[in-house]
C-alpha cells in the first residue's frame, strides 16, 4: 500500500468518523475532505471540483426546484388528500393508503419533502379515526424511502449508479429501470408492515379536547405545564405597573416567561378573561390587580414575586376552580399545539429568542422536546435543533397562519377542519403539467436527463409556479448538493490511488470463491450497514466504484451489484437518524430508539435477503 493510498484511506476513514458523530455538519466534512485530497496532491484542483460540474449534482438541484413548485402550488397536498379519503377510519386500509399514497409523491420528488406534506395530513386523518398517530407516521416515512426506489429520480443513489455504470462505459439506465425491483421493495415494505406495526406505539384512549398531535391534556402533561405554571397578582403598590413587558425584561433578568396576562371584565365580575395573544405581547402593559401567568422555576418565579412586591396564587383565589392544567393554556380561542423543525429549517442552530415566533406569528415558545427529554426553562438561550420539536401557545388562527406561512416548521395535527382548508392556487394545473412534461422527456430520452430536469426547473419558474428566483434557490437543500459534490471526488480518489480495486480484490477473494451470489450478498449488506451510520448518497458514491470494480473482477455483470449498493444504501430503517424522513417523525410520532430497532432491523433485514434473492432475476450475472 503506497502513501497516497494510505492517505486517502486515512481521509476516508476520518470523514466515515465524523459522519458517524454527527457533530459537525456533512457538508463541512465533505468539502474538509476535498481539501486534504488536494493539499496531499492525491486530486488536482480540477478533479476536486468536477463533483460540482457532475450531472447528478445538477439534476439534483433541478429535482429540488421543481418539488418546491409542486408542494407551492399546493398539487401534492391536493393529492395526497383526495387519495387519503378514501381509506375511511379502518387502520389497515388507512396504514396501506398513506403508504401507497407516499410512495407514488415519493417517486417524483424528495422523500423528505413528501414527508413535511404528508405529516400534519396523516396526523389529521389518526386522529379523525382515532388511531394513535405513531401507528401511521413511521409506515409513512418507510414508504417514502420505497417510493424513492420506484424511478431513476426517486433518490440520489439511483442517479450516482447509473452515472457510475454510464462512465465505465455501460449503457446508463433507463428512467423506468428501477421500477420492477421498486414495486418488488414497496411490496415487501407494504406486506412487513402489517406485521411489524404490533411494535409501534399502542392506541391510547385520551380524554380531553383534541385539537393537535396529542391531546391537551396529554400535551400538558408530557411538558409537564402545570407543575411549571405560577400565578402572581399585580398589587397597588407594585413597582411594575404602567411598564411594558419589553421594558421589564423578566426572561432575561428571571429566566422566566409571562405567557398571558388576565384581568378582571367588570369590578362586579370575580371571573378574568384572558387577554388576546396579540394585545399580551412585549408592549403589553402590566396593570393594577393583573394576574400574570408565569411559567418557569418556582425558585425564580419567587424570587421575580418578592422582587416586585407581588402575591404569588394558589387555586383558592377566586378565579374559576380547574380540575387539571389544560385550560390555563387552552380555551375555545386560545391553544397549544406541536411544531416541528423541518430538516433544512432556517431555524436550526438559531437561539429561541431570535427565532421570530412571537414577533412574527404571535405566538410563544413554551418547551422542546429533543430526543427523551423536556427543555422548559432558560428557552430564550437553547439553539434549536433538527428534530427538535416546540410546543407553542398562540390563539387557534395563529397557529394556523403558522402551519400555512413558516416554511421552516411543519405543525403537527392542526385541527381536521383546518388541515383541509388547504388554499390551491391557480398554477397547480400547470405544476402537474411540467412535471408530466418532464417524466416524458426523461422516459423517452428525446434529450440528456440533465436537461429535461433543468428545462422542467426553469419552466416552474417562468410560469409562476415558483414565485421567483428567491424562492428557487431556497427550494434547494444546499447541504445534500455540497455534500454530494464534495463526495463524488472522493471515488475519483479511490480509484486513482488503487484503492477501490485492493477493496473490491479484498471483497472478490473473501466471497468471490463462494461465487457471485455470495459477493452480491456482501455487497449488499455491507452497504446498508454503513447507511446506517453515513447518508445514503454519500455510502452510494463510495462503494459504487468498488462495487462495479469487484463484479469486473469476478467477470459478472455490474448491474446487480450496483442495484444492490442504491438499495441497500436506500432501504435504512433500523435508525431514527439515518435519513432524514426517519428523524423528522420520531418526536411526532412518540417513538424511542427502540421503536426503530424493533420494526427497523427486521425490515432491513428482510428487505436484504429479498432483494439478494431477487436482483440475478432480473439483472442476471
Amino acid at each position: 500500500m503506497n502513501g497516497q493510498m494510505v492517505m486517502t484511506l486515512a481521509v476516508l476513514a476520518l470523514a466515515s468518523a465524523l459522519f458517524i458523530s454527527g457533530k459537525v455538519r456533512s457538508d463541512l466534512v465533505a468539502i474538509g475532505s476535498l481539501i486534504l485530497l488536494m493539499l496531499f496532491d492525491i486530486l488536482t484542483p480540477a478533479e476536486a471540483l468536477s463533483g460540482f460540474s457532475n450531472s447528478v449534482v445538477i439534476m439534483m438541484v433541478g429535482l429540488f426546484v421543481v418539488g418546491g413548485g409542486i408542494f407551492q402550488t399546493g398539487l401534492a397536498k391536493m393529492a395526497s388528500r383526495k387519495l387519503l379519503q378514501l381509506a375511511g377510519a379502518n387502520e389497515t386500509r388507512l396504514l396501506l393508503m398513506v403508504m401507497l399514497v407516499t410512495a407514488a409523491i415519493g417517486t417524483f420528488v424528495s422523500n423528505t419533502g413528501t414527508v413535511a406534506v404528508m405529516m400534519p395530513i396523516v396526523v389529521s386523518l389518526a386522529l379523525s379515526a382515532r388511531t394513535n398517530p405513531g401507528r401511521l407516521l413511521m409506515p409513512l416515512a418507510f414508504a417514502s424511502s420505497l417510493g424513492g426506489m420506484l424511478t431513476l429520480i426517486g433518490t440520489p443513489p439511483n442517479l450516482v449508479i447509473s452515472d457510475a455504470l454510464a462512465n465505465s462505459g455501460y449503457e446508463r439506465l433507463s428512467f423506468f429501470s428501477f421500477t420492477p425491483v421498486g414495486l418488488v421493495c414497496l411490496a415487501v415494505g407494504i406486506v412487513a408492515m402489517l406485521f411489524l406495526r404490533r411494535f409501534l406505539p399502542r392506541n391510547e384512549e385520551e380524554g380531553g379536547q383534541r385539537r393537535n398531535g396529542r391531546s391537551l391534556k396529554e400535551l400538558t402533561r408530557q411538558y409537564q405545564l402545570s407543575q411549571n405554571l405560577y400565578r402572581a397578582q399585580v398589587g397597588d403598590d407594585a413597582p411594575i405597573r404602567s411598564k411594558t413587558l419589553r421594558e421589564l425584561d423578566i426572561p432575561g433578568q428571571f429566566g422566566l416567561n409571562i405567557i398571558e396576562i388576565r384581568r378582571k371584565t367588570s369590578a362586579k365580575n370575580q371571573f378574568f378573561k384572558t387577554i388576546n395573544q396579540e394585545i399580551a405581547g412585549p408592549e403589553t402593559v402590566i396593570q393594577e390587580n393583573d394576574i400574570l401567568y408565569i411559567n418557569g422555576p418556582f425558585e425564580q418565579a419567587q424570587k421575580f414575586a418578592e422582587t416586585y412586591g407581588l402575591a404569588l396564587l394558589d387555586r383558592r383565589v377566586p378565579e374559576r376552580e380547574r380540575t387539571s392544567g389544560v385550560e390555563y393554556y387552552a380555551t375555545s380561542d386560545v391553544g397549544i399545539a406541536e411544531v416541528m423543525l423541518t430538516p433544512n429549517s432556517r431555524l436550526i442552530g438559531q437561539l429561541v429568542k431570535r427565532s421570530g415566533f412571537r414577533e412574527k406569528f404571535r405566538v410563544n415558545i413554551l418547551g422542546i422536546h429533543r430526543k427523551e427529554q423536556y427543555l422548559l426553562h432558560n428557552l430564550k438561550e437553547e439553539k434549536m435543533r433538527f428534530g427538535d420539536a416546540l410546543l407553542v401557545q398562540g390563539t387557534w388562527k395563529d397557529i394556523a397562519l403558522l402551519a400555512e406561512e413558516q416554511p421552516d416548521v411543519v405543525v403537527v395535527g392542526q385541527p381536521m377542519e383546518e388541515s383541509r382548508k388547504v388554499t390551491m392556487d391557480n398554477k397547480a394545473p400547470i405544476a402537474a403539467g411540467i412535471m408530466l412534461l418532464m417524466v416524458v422527456l426523461l422516459v423517452t430520452e428525446w434529450i440528456p436527463a440533465v436537461a429535461a430536469v433543468m428545462a422542467a426547473a426553469v419552466l416552474m419558474v417562468v410560469f409562476g409556479c415558483v414565485r421567483n428566483m428567491e424562492e428557487a434557490y431556497k427550494t434547494v437543500n444546499w447541504e445534500s448538493i455540497a455534500l454530494i459534490g464534495g463526495m463524488i471526488p472522493m471515488s475519483i480518489a479511490l480509484e486513482k490511488t488503487g484503492l477501490a480495486a485492493l477493496l473490491s480484490q479484498g471483497l472478490v477473494s473473501s466471497l468471490g470463491s463462494y461465487g457471485p451470489m455470495a459477493l452480491l450478498a456482501g455487497v449488499y449488506f455491507t452497504t446498508s450497514v454503513m447507511t446506517m451510520f453515513i447518508s445514503n448518497t454519500a455510502c452510494a458514491v463510495l462503494l459504487a466504484p468498488i462495487a462495479l470494480t469487484a463484479a469486473v473482477q469476478l467477470g459478472a455483470s455490474p448491474y446487480p451489484f450496483l442495484f444492490a449498493v442504491s438499495i441497500g444504501a436506500s432501504m435504512c430503517f433500523a435508525s431514527p437518524f439515518s435519513t432524514p424522513p426517519n428523524a423528522l417523525v420520531m418526536s411526532a410520532g412518540r417513538y424511542t430508539f427502540s421503536h426503530y430497532m424493533k420494526v427497523g432491523i427486521p425490515l432491513q433485514l428482510l428487505m436484504g435477503i429479498v432483494m439478494v434473492a431477487v436482483l440475478p432475476l432480473f439483472f442476471p450475472f
